[in-house]
């Protein structure tokens, strides 16, 4: 089938072809100094949606995931508090513990979202050697400068540097941008090497040109993807918010670095508002998936209201949007259930080729919902509906074991004579082991409450 992927790199909807035997996607991964909110699982479900549906094509995947566990600075520029640094100091623990323990957690949340496990999980403090070596390449080639702060590139060296995000590089101000310092040649300009300054409270440091100091948090990405995929890679993954400063600083320093393009594809994904506002701690509405956990919704439903729009579009979050998704994903069970009972449904059909072709359409995965909730699915269906989506839909539905059908039986010959105290009393004992009871015109069927 043919595949469409809106390419942020060109601004169009283009024909996707792997040129190798395998498909080489990179994700832009967490800083892990803090616990991830749903907004930042807004991502990676849509980047789990891409890699499902290219298998589905029978395309093999590698794919690659950061974790940013070396501190950087809370900006885009190259000032202000480290985030790694801000959490120890927050909770008391060292920079280390820190990165160990909201790694744990994300990682732990990453599974409990059902998300395919990305086949080199890649952290960036295992690739300080690499980092090294790229600013040294980069120094080399003509495109870096020393300040007495860091080690900069210089944009005007490059090009191409305002292409990818489409900047107007000589309407950008001082201060515009990044704080401006007088040792920097342009507003543009980034630090490939932070120097630490005497008495600088910053603990993850590595000695490079005979002073202590860490990469800037654009390298990773940039070296991971040397290292682990080589360029170009297939597609790139990230947010919006990537694009005019962390994507356009890889593409500059693989460029300068290696020489070589970064990536065929872009694929970018919208922002998550919560009751049309912005994400913010100062707004009190950021919440985790154990937050949702505490209100009666499991990461199935979560990752159901996800799906159920457009990874390029803003989706705004409600609880009564959550709770729609809740009951959506219930409904596509009991249509599961619906499926064991009824062994014409067991064979198989023609409606996932729709499914797929939908998916097949820049990750349309709001029209493959409409058109599951429009179709009648079969069980062979429903199983590769599953495996595109992973919503655990087959695996929380098991079919009822044969005294719960001997139950049913017993009281559809109850009803039969009118006896409906036992009728009644079965549907409680049912009701008791989770299955719910709806008569219909062909007969009583089970399903499941929640």
């Amino acid at each position: 089938m043919e595949i469409k992927l809106y390419n942020t790199a060109t601004r169009k909807l283009e024909n996707f072809r792997p040129t190798g035997e395998v498909v080489k996607i990179y994700t832009c991964g967490p800083t892990v100094y803090s616990e991830p909110h749903i907004g930042n699982f807004a991502a990676y479900a849509y980047w789990d949606l891409l890699v499902r549906t290219l298998k589905a094509n029978g395309l093999k995947v590698k794919r690659v995931l950061n974790l940013t566990d070396v501190g950087h600075l809370v900006s885009d520029g190259d000032t202000g508090e480290d985030k790694l640094e801000k959490g120890a100091a927050r909770e008391g623990l060292s920079v280390w513990e820190v990165a160990e323990r909201y790694t744990k957690i994300y990682l732990d949340s990453y599974a409990k979202m059902e998300f395919l496990p990305a086949d080199v999980v890649a952290r960036a403090t295992d690739y300080i050697k690499e980092d090294i070596e790229a600013v040294d390449l980069m120094t080399a080639h003509g495109f870096t400068y020393e300040t007495s702060d860091g080690v900069y590139f210089d944009t005007s060296k490059f090009a191409k540097y305002a292409d990818f995000a489409r900047l107007d590089v000589s309407g950008l101000q001082a201060g515009a941008r990044i704080e401006f310092s007088n040792e920097k040649r342009n507003a543009t300009d980034f630090a490939v090497w932070k120097f630490i300054k005497p008495g600088e409270k910053h603990a993850m440091r590595w000695d490079y040109l005979g002073r202590p100091g860490y990469p800037g948090w654009h390298l990773e990405c940039a070296t991971i993807i040397h290292k682990e995929l080589g360029e170009p890679i297939d597609i790139h993954t990230g947010g919006i918010d990537h694009i005019p400063v962390h994507h356009t600083n890889e593409i500059a320093e693989t460029f300068a670095a290696y020489g070589k393009n970064l990536a065929r594809f872009w694929l970018h994904c919208g922002f998550i508002t919560i009751d049309g506002q912005k994400i913010s701690k100062s707004l009190g509405n950021i919440y985790s998936l154990s937050d949702l956990e505490a209100r009666g919704f499991l990461p199935m439903d979560y990752k159901m209201w996800l799906i159920s729009g457009h990874y390029q579009g803003t989706r705004n979050f409600t609880f009564d949007s959550l709770a729609a998704a809740k009951q959506r994903r219930l409904n596509w069970r009991n249509r599961i259930a619906e499926c064991y009972q009824n062994s014409a449904a067991k064979t198989d059909s023609q409606v996932f080729n729709k499914i797929l072709v939908a998916m097949n359409n820049n990750l349309n995965s709001a029209e493959a919902c409409a058109i599951i909730e429009q179709s009648e699915l079969t069980l062979s269906d429903w199983k590769k509906v599953d495996k595109l989506f992973g919503l655990r839909l087959v695996a929380d539905t098991p079919d009822v074991d044969a005294s719960a059908y001997d139950l049913l039986r017993e009281r559809a010959a109850a009803r039969e004579k009118k006896d409906f105290v036992r009728s009644d009393r079965i549907r409680d004992d049912l009701s008791a082991r989770g299955i719910t009871i709806k008569d219909t015109p062909a007969g009583a069927i089970w399903q499941y409450a929640d």
